[in-house]
């Protein structure tokens, strides 16, 4: 057999999000909404070629796709009878249009929706936040752009508050909606980049809801303040069901900061304490929860003492040189002090004004020497000590809403486990979207319009990511099974991340040999068949594991 009969690829974990994408009909789903074409590749099978690229952690830009694929087996991940050189800038670039030209928040909802069904996934809480994404480069409007329909036109890379702390970079503003404790995202929208989180919530929200039909029961919104709006608020379906934090700006709830101490606040664990009440704000009666955390508060109570310390050091410094110099009258002292104390957050000052006499002349002054009268004084710092007890009655305190009366439907409990994912459901997908592995940096493409699709195929990859950890971890659940984490410890929680690395080495050999073609897959392991068998059908039979 001569060599030229054997050929290796290179197939890692990319079968499992191939299949997944399989799965949920991802080209189905995008050729049947957007519609036929002619070309060899369809825009169904571009997307999910850039989802399997963006899902390939190599850091590798959109422009480099063809070279992604050069040592991949495409056509059991993307389709028959396409080659790597056929995902060319070309091809990947009208794909891109033919997404902003559909309607990217549309098309995303619609696969979401087949996803989460194909999976059984039911939407109890719906987790919303934006995030913004930094671009290099000028950014003009399309020139389709000005012959487009108002619903078409796309946004304003422009600068903006950043997330990212750049703001000296323009940016895009994506606004995503996550299911449950999962970062499983079944909303999203792209946004110009100034584009406040107060004014936006209220239109995603009531765009979102658009989808549920009078039998479905609407998910609860869980948002951070920027939703606690007396506008937003009032302008959401009366049958919406929210949860929120409470901006801590609010005068209300700074009287119940200082109020209510610490200890007549209910235990619930042996981290956090609570108080609920009743309240009323922008005409809607609801429930606030009052949330003490006390590792947090521990955290505040170090980081104050390190600025309470540091402001005395600066402070005795910059008093001890004011009280080095001789004054006109006492109004002068009290101007030097005051414009010094303007500065100060935590301490207050306690001055000892006196006179003196200077003698114009060196020497032992006699009763002809000439003189004239200064005054001087003695500065004693001291803590401000109702600043600081203002202070520590709001450390490790927040306050969360919702307008969901009943404890049956919405329990106290719940309301604190519900907002406290917010950190583990759209925060961790934006983490995700960010890891420099991903590639969120490298959007190099100059049309907005452009831009926005590749916002959507982002979006795309979380959802293919977070429906492969939930795959397996409810697998590993149900069937009472482990595998082992980093550290060799058995677990049921295994990040996908990880389970890709452990995947890593698997290859495709391809052999030709007297007009027939034969495809092994090498490199599985026991432990690598464990982890596929968790998987449905469409995943194993790309790993040759079932017929």
């Amino acid at each position: 057999m001569e060599s030229s009969d054997l050929q290796s690829q290179r197939l890692d974990h990319l079968g499992i999000v191939a299949g997944i994408c399989n799965e949920i009909g991802l080209i189905e789903e995008i050729d049947e909404q957007i519609g036929p074409n002619e070309r060899k590749v369809s825009v169904g099978q571009a997307v999910q070629a850039l989802v399997i690229n963006a899902l390939g952690f190599v850091s590798r830009p959109l422009y480099l796709t063809p070279e992604f694929f050069e040592n991949k087996p495409v056509d059991l991940l993307v389709g028959a009878g396409i080659a790597a050189a056929d995902l060319n800038d070309d091809c990947l670039g009208r794909a891109l249009d033919a997404l902003f030209q559909y309607g990217i928040t549309e098309l995303f909802a619609a696969i979401s929706r087949r996803a989460l069904r194909v999976y059984g996934i039911e939407t109890r809480y719906a987790h919303l936040d934006n995030t913004t994404f930094s671009l290099h480069g000028e950014y003009a409007v399309d020139d389709q752009a000005e012959k487009a329909e108002e619903a078409l036109m796309p946004i304003e890379i422009t600068h903006g508050y950043s997330r990212d702390h750049r703001p000296d970079l323009k940016q895009a503003v994506m606004s995503l909606i996550c299911a449950n404790s999962a970062s499983l995202p079944t909303w999203m929208e792209a946004l110009s980049g100034n584009t406040a989180d107060n004014r936006s919530f209220r239109d995603t929200i009531q765009a979102y809801l658009k989808q549920f039909g009078a039998d479905e029961q609407m998910p609860v919104l869980v948002a951070d303040a920027a939703l606690y709006a007396e506008k937003t608020l009032q302008t959401l379906p009366e049958d919406t069901r929210w949860l929120t934090r409470v901006p801590g700006t609010l005068a209300l709830v700074k009287t119940i900061y200082t109020k209510i101490d610490n200890d007549d606040l209910f235990v619930a664990d042996e981290h956090t304490r609570y108080a609920e009440m009743g309240s009323y704000y922008a005409s809607i009666p609801q429930r606030w929860l009052l949330i003490l955390h006390e590792p947090s508060r521990q955290r505040q109570e170090a980081t104050l003492e390190k600025h309470v310390e540091k402001e005395r050091t600066q402070t005795e410094k910059a008093l001890q040189h004011l009280m080095n110099k001789d004054y006109g009258c006492e109004d002068a002292i009290c101007k030097a002090v005051n414009a010094l104390r303007a500065k100060w957050q935590y301490h207050e000052v306690l001055l000892t004004i006196r006179t003196e006499t200077r003698y114009e002349q060196r020497g032992r002054p006699t009763a002809e020497t000439p003189a004239h009268q200064v005054w001087c004084f003695q500065a004693q710092l001291v803590e401000d000590e109702a600043r600081l007890d203002a202070i520590h009655r709001t450390q490790g305190k927040y306050v969360i809403a919702t307008n969901v009366l009943n404890d049956q439907e919405l329990a106290l409990s719940e309301m604190l486990a519900i907002y406290k994912e917010q950190s583990t459901s759209v925060e961790r997908g934006f983490r995700f979207l960010k890891d420099p592995l991903f590639f969120a940096h490298s959007l190099f493409l100059k049309k907005p319009s452009r831009i926005m699709a590749l916002l959507m195929v982002m979006g795309l990859s979380l959802l293919i990511y977070a429906l492969a950890e939930h795959q397996i971890r409810q697998q590993l659940a149900d069937r009472d099974e482990t595998i082992p984490n980093q550290t060799g410890q058995p677990t049921q929680r295994l990040t996908a991340r990880r389970m890709f690395q452990m995947l890593e080495g698997i290859d495709v050999l391809i052999v030709e040999q007297a007009g027939i073609r034969r495809t092994l897959i090498l490199n599985l392991t026991d432990l690598r068949k464990h982890i596929l068998s968790l998987f449905s059908p469409h995943v194993r039979i790309i790993y040759h594991l079932t017929e």
